[in-house]
């Protein structure tokens, strides 16, 4: 399935980091931290995307995640090659079965591969906005699994998938749900990282039935750092999660001083952190909204704690 001519995607010099893969570096006594963005939509987007990558450059990730956004796949592979081959960063494409042939999915594989990417995150991907079922493209794939198979069968990317701690909005039950989950990882997926959630027993309940079905691939938790009240709504109906009672409340006191909203958002983002590597978490992937402020404080107060210690 290899190319003779670079695709669009593949354009900038191949970074030393082309080799680097996600699932080599579990382990070793300490938490992965990775970050996630989108394709900007226009310059002011793109001008607050770049600030918000360098002034996370420091903190010095372990990866970044490029998600795919209703502007297409090419954005998403256009800035993933970008963090890796311009910014320096190891890099992992958000890939979605929607939009695409089989023969077409390839194309993008040997694209993303041309250009060094060697992590890929495989998702079934979502309904268009306005829609309430998700329809299969003629020609195209239908689930997660079988994306994560084609990924495998021409490259050795390392492959991530989703996981979804208060269980997908389509599963037929949480049985189900962890049953595809084993299949994710029966098919050549070698870690998970969850939908967001702001209940940590949520993440460690989740963990538990997946490891009594036999999923032993690393499951990365997904933390967003709360900025607006009316943003965070927004996103938690889309993905179904819950906000705490408690937490709620004292959000829906301060929805009219952002600031206030943004220190608290941060405070309950470092204590389910700290919560998470105590007990064992690989790792936090945060859901940056292409801004630092937040995810830089919280990791400040996470290196100077050093949870995973207790782990």
């Amino acid at each position: 399935m290899q190319t003779d001519e670079p695709k669009n995607a593949t354009t900038s010099q191949i970074s030393p980091l082309a080799e680097s893969r996600i699932d080599r570096l579990f382990g070793g006594g300490r938490a992965l931290i990775s970050f996630e963005f989108f394709p900007p939509k226009d310059e002011a987007g793109a001008a607050q995307l770049m600030r918000a990558v360098d002034e996370l450059r420091s903190l010095q990730p372990d990866f970044i995640s490029i998600t795919r956004t209703g502007g297409g796949t090419q954005p998403t592979l256009d800035l993933t090659v970008r963090v890796q081959n311009e910014l320096g960063f190891c890099a992992m494409s958000h890939l979605t079965c929607a939009g695409h042939t089989a023969e077409q999915m390839g194309e993008i594989l040997d694209c993303l591969w041309d250009a060094g990417i060697r992590n890929v995150l495989a998702l079934r991907g979502d309904a268009p906005e306005g829609d309430y079922t998700w329809t299969q493209t003629e020609g195209g794939l239908r689930y997660s699994t079988e994306l994560i198979e084609l990924l495998g069968e021409h490259f050795d990317f390392s492959v991530g998938a989703a996981a979804f701690p208060e269980v997908h909005p389509e599963a037929d039950s949480p049985e189900a749900d962890i049953g595809f989950l084993k299949e994710k990882q029966d098919s050549g997926a070698r870690f998970l990282i969850t939908q967001l959630f702001f209940d940590n027993e949520f993440y460690f309940d989740f963990v538990a039935r997946a490891r009594d079905a036999d999923v032993t691939i690393p499951i990365i938790p997904g933390i967003m750092p709360v900025t607006s009240v009316r943003s965070i709504k927004r996103i938690t109906e889309l993905c179904k999660s819950q906000i705490p009672e408690a937490f709620e409340r004292e959000l829906v006191q301060r929805e009219d001083d952002e600031d206030a909203v943004q220190d608290l958002g941060v405070a309950y983002a470092t204590l389910q952190c700290v919560d998470l590597l105590a007990r064992g978490a690989p790792g936090i992937h945060f859901y940056t909204l292409n801004r630092s402020p937040a995810t830089r404080a919280i990791l400040a107060a996470l290196r100077a704690a050093q949870p995973w210690t207790r782990a």
